[in-house]
């Protein structure tokens, strides 16, 4: 791992499915609420709005910085509330999705995680949610979100 890449996370998986179909699930609210989070308001065009709500406490919330047909993505992204580590657009997500015939190679690289907890948190979240993705877009079910409610408090 270069240098530059010690605060990022890097997931990738394959999904049956041609990039037209996975960039969908990228760019449409009510697709990628599938796969992610309880409501979206996505404006997929430079400088567009990127807003998931994974439930009424955890709201991602960022700009869409890239937007290539069928092919990449790029938003920045953080966590609106006061106590977040990671607020509103403090990293960017590049989403690269590449035709192999096998369907689609998605590539998620998440910059900016310049804490280790934080990192560690995102990488399993990525891991969780583009696991749902491949099975919300092979039309099967993929189960509650186990993130839907928001952690209570003690």
């Amino acid at each position: 791992m270069a240098v530059s890449e010690i605060d990022t996370v890097i997931c990738e998986t394959v999904i049956a499915a041609q990039p037209e179909t996975v960039f969908a699930f990228f760019t449409e609210p009510e697709l990628y609420t599938r796969w992610m989070g309880a409501r979206a308001r996505l404006d997929p065009r430079p400088g567009g709005t990127y807003a998931v709500d994974i439930n009424q406490v955890a709201l991602a919330r960022g700009t869409f910085l890239e937007v290539t047909p069928h092919s990449r993505v790029v938003f920045t992204f953080g966590w609106e509330g006061d106590d977040q580590p990671l607020g509103p657009g403090a990293s960017t997500v590049e989403v690269t999705l590449t035709p192999i015939a096998a369907g689609t190679q998605v590539r998620l690289v998440h910059r900016g995680l310049r804490v280790s907890e934080v990192r560690d948190q995102h990488r399993e979240g990525w891991q969780l949610y583009l696991g749902r993705l491949g099975a919300s877009i092979s039309g099967g079910d993929p189960g509650p979100d186990p993130n839907a409610n928001p952690p209570r408090e003690e």
